[in-house]
């Protein structure tokens, strides 16, 4: 049990993403998402727009915006995807995070001011300094090939 109470402190928990029809995170989210909204509509898919605000930088008052869409065609086996953009000047808003799968939730360390992001509880992505990387995905392929070449090394008839 020491280990989940040391994983919630390391996170602040999965930003939480609601449904806040008619506000203002609501229709900013819709426009961000248009093209997505537009090629779900001509499939006769109506999703269901989600959006959750958190702090992701260390300077006062820089919020960022998380927007997941919901639907039977944009929900994989992996579960909905969520998109994260920054508000850069007045109006406009840059994407820092497409679509990743799973619950993201703010880490306590940080890059570059800005907090890393945990998805699916494991997965640590980092500011580079323009959006956010995954940390996770070149190690991940060197454990799987070394992994691979074990098996080989311990099944050699398992080689067509």
């Amino acid at each position: 049990s020491g280990h989940v109470a040391h994983r919630q402190a390391m996170t602040g928990g999965p930003v939480s993403l609601t449904q806040q029809p008619g506000s203002v995170l609501d229709r900013t989210a819709r426009s961000l998402s248009a093209s997505d909204l537009d090629a779900a509509a001509k499939r006769g898919d109506t999703p269901v727009v989600l959006v959750g605000s958190a702090p992701l930088s260390t300077r006062a008052g820089e919020v960022a915006l998380f927007v997941q869409l919901q639907s039977a065609a944009l929900c994989g086996s992996a579960g909905c995807s969520t998109s994260v953009y920054l508000r850069k000047g007045q109006q406009d808003w840059v994407k820092v995070l497409d679509s990743v799968s799973g619950p993201v939730s703010l880490s306590r360390r940080t890059h570059g001011g800005m907090h890393d992001l945990i998805i699916n509880g494991t997965d640590r992505w980092v500011w580079s300094g323009t959006a956010y990387r995954d940390t996770m995905r070149a190690a991940g392929t060197d454990d799987l090939r070394q992994s691979i070449e074990q098996f080989q090394k311990t099944h050699p008839h398992a080689q067509h």
